[in-house]
């Protein structure tokens, strides 16, 4: 499983698995699934979902999904174990056990997102192939089904109007624009992730612009992996989620020999 990793990123691999308490902290869509037209026919790639579950049964090991997606959809696509930890919608929504609070917006908030959502609306049945998600604290408009015209004139018209609105705020990804009434992002995720679990180093790994605010939250202790093509900080990178595969398979091996051989430091 080890055969094909570039030898540095194997090396960062070993020295990652032998810190006291790991959390492996993963983006969902293009990382553990491949992307897909339908946001809602997303799933991981069952070797890689397997790993997860391998890591989590581990000592000292946490998981985690750090996602765009709101909880419920997330839920859904990824199918968690009990013990994963999520942080949802860029990091406004956080289950990190029973007992974690639910979201719940302020009057201005709401009134924000209605005035967004009635936009995006607008937008989608202007623009054929485009469609709306809504979210507990925010709209997307999606347009992976639209023709490139079409998505770039839907994203420009919904753009101008969303800025217009007050406590609204705008994030660009793979063909989506993310509107949300709450200031989060995933680098946020990230630090309440590691207080969550005293984690000594965290594994992060994702594809897309949004997951760089997560890449630039690691320390010098942590791992920043890169899925996909695209400028990045993170120091290691593979060309695709079924390549991401064989780096959770290798440090799912890795961790478990240093958990038993107890060589952490």
């Amino acid at each position: 499983m080890k055969d094909g990793l570039a030898p540095e990123l194997l090396e960062a691999l070993r020295a990652i698995s032998r810190t006291q308490r790991l959390l492996v902290a993963l983006d969902f869509d293009g990382t553990l699934a491949p992307i897909v037209e339908r946001a809602e026919h997303a799933r991981a790639l069952p070797a890689s979902a397997a790993a997860v579950r391998e890591l989590a049964a581990l000592p000292r090991t946490y998981t985690a999904f750090i996602s765009g997606r709101a909880l419920d959809s997330l839920r859904v696509v990824a199918s968690p174990g009990e013990e994963t930890l999520l942080i949802g919608s860029h990091g406004a929504e956080v289950f990190t056990g029973p007992g974690s609070p639910a979201l719940t917006l302020d009057d201005a908030q709401a009134l924000a997102l209605r005035e967004a959502t009635a936009v995006v609306e607008s937008v989608v049945a202007t623009y054929p192939g485009t469609r709306l998600e809504a979210k507990p604290a925010g709209v997307v408009l999606h347009t992976r089904t639209a023709d490139d015209d079409v998505a770039l004139a839907a994203t420009e018209s919904a753009r101008k109007q969303l800025a217009a609105i007050a406590g609204v705020h705008l994030k660009d990804g793979k063909r989506v624009l993310e509107t949300s009434v709450i200031s989060s992002d995933k680098g946020q995720g990230i630090e309440l992730l590691r207080g969550a679990t005293d984690a000594t180093a965290v594994v992060f790994a994702g594809d897309d612009v949004t997951d760089e605010d997560a890449i630039g939250a690691l320390g010098p202790q942590d791992l920043g992996i890169r899925i996909g093509p695209g400028a990045s900080r993170a120091a290691h990178r593979v060309d695709s989620p079924e390549d991401f595969t064989a780096v959770l398979e290798a440090l799912s091996e890795l961790r478990r020999t240093a958990v038993e051989s107890g060589v952490q430091y």
